[in-house]
């Protein structure tokens, strides 16, 4: 399995502000309601942060950096050109690294690619979501079809590497009308794909539309036929899944930073809400910054941005990198399953092994075409 040095680093930068909250989402986002001041704050914060982060780290080489939010496309291009030099500055790599950034196809967001490129940004990730007008509108995007297609071909002039994100298993959806919408969207010319199922979260308009009974996903056995029709397409169409909800058209369009977090490497989290994974004195800490954004500048004027720090013990360290590698085709490593007491000699490995969810290959074991649609379940019967 390939590898990452253990003195790389990577960068996840969370920009929470979002011009439209839609109806699905569960993360730290707010409204971009002219906050101007606030952002140049919180910009400067993140500046901050990033360097007191490195003097605990120490010297490390970055892997990559993942512009995240929230709608980080939203983010003034020379704020994004700071943090891209300040932490190749610290954290000095050899060559070109990957650079991504989240955006929204919207035609004021697409006005900004080119400078959004030139600030470092070398991959963009775009969340079309749908290319159905309809469905676009009842998932609360503030985009069109035609804005998408638009923003595309702008983006492809800008950016070396693109990738989409999708939701299907949406209210009304047939599989028809998916697999004419997947390829369409493929047309554009992606390298990469991430197809997501609609997941309804308790605490979102969808989660209470759900409880009053106005919203419908499709039922269990219409959500299996979509989650084929989607593997069967991106496989025709020359993308490999390497990852549950990931697809890539070859190795070189897998998403660096993604793998270097599901492979178990540090990543440091900036922003409000960020998550981060860092060995500190020899031990794998947990970091969650404050969530609030007055909170986290403040936390970071006053040298506390995080509201968490957790020490992981071996076991939860090792349980973390199994949940995370099952999800790839690279698997987890059968070292970190023996310290969590999984051997394949006993159940519940051994049974999962023999009814063909998961295989072993060396000293790895992974997911099969059997077990990735149920993934969750093999997860629990694994862990539990």
């Amino acid at each position: 399995m390939p590898s990452h040095p253990a003195s790389d680093v990577a960068l996840y930068v969370h920009w929470p502000y979002c011009s439209r909250i839609c109806p699905y989402c569960d993360f730290n986002v707010v409204r971009d309601r002219g906050r101007v001041e606030e952002q140049a704050r919180l910009a400067e914060a993140i500046l901050r942060d990033l360097e007191a982060q490195a003097a605990l780290t120490g010297s490390r080489r970055l892997a990559s950096v993942f512009f995240g939010g929230g709608t980080p496309s939203l983010m003034d291009p020379a704020a994004v050109a700071a943090v891209v030099a300040r932490a190749r500055s610290l954290f000095p790599s050899t060559g070109d690294i990957e650079i991504s950034l989240e955006a929204n196809p919207t035609d004021a967001e697409a006005d900004r690619f080119a400078a959004l490129a030139a600030a470092g940004v070398n991959r963009l990730s775009m969340g079309v979501q749908a290319l159905d007008d309809d469905a676009l509108a009842r998932l609360g995007r503030n985009h069109s079809a035609d804005e998408a297609r638009r923003a595309v071909a702008v983006a492809a002039r800008a950016f070396p590497r693109l990738s989409i994100d999708l939701i299907y298993a949406r209210p009304g959806q047939t599989v028809a009308a998916w697999t004419a919408e997947l390829r369409e969207a493929l047309d554009l010319g992606f390298e990469h794909v991430s197809p997501y199922q609609l997941t309804i979260e308790p605490e979102t308009a969808f989660g209470r539309a759900f409880r009053r009974g106005t919203l419908v996903p499709p039922d269990e056995d219409l959500a299996a036929a979509l989650y084929e029709t989607t593997q069967t397409v991106l496989k025709a169409a020359g993308f490999e899944a390497y990852e549950v909800s990931n697809h890539a058209r070859g190795i070189a369009a897998r998403s660096a930073h993604n793998l270097h977090v599901w492979r178990g490497g540090d990543y440091l989290g900036v922003g409000p809400g960020a998550h981060g994974r860092l060995t500190l004195d020899g031990t794998r800490t947990a970091t969650v910054a404050c969530r609030g954004i007055s909170d986290y500048i403040a936390g970071v004027a006053a040298g506390t941005p995080w509201s968490e720090r957790t020490a992981l013990s071996p076991a939860e360290a090792a349980e973390e990198r199994v949940l995370l590698g099952l999800r790839t085709v690279e698997g987890a490593a059968l070292a970190d399953l023996e310290t969590l007491g999984r051997s394949p000699d006993r159940a519940p490995l051994a049974d999962l092994l023999a009814d063909g969810f998961l295989v072993r290959t060396g000293r790895r074991v992974a997911a099969t075409a059997r077990g990735r649609p149920v993934l969750d379940g093999v997860l629990k019967a694994l862990l539990t």
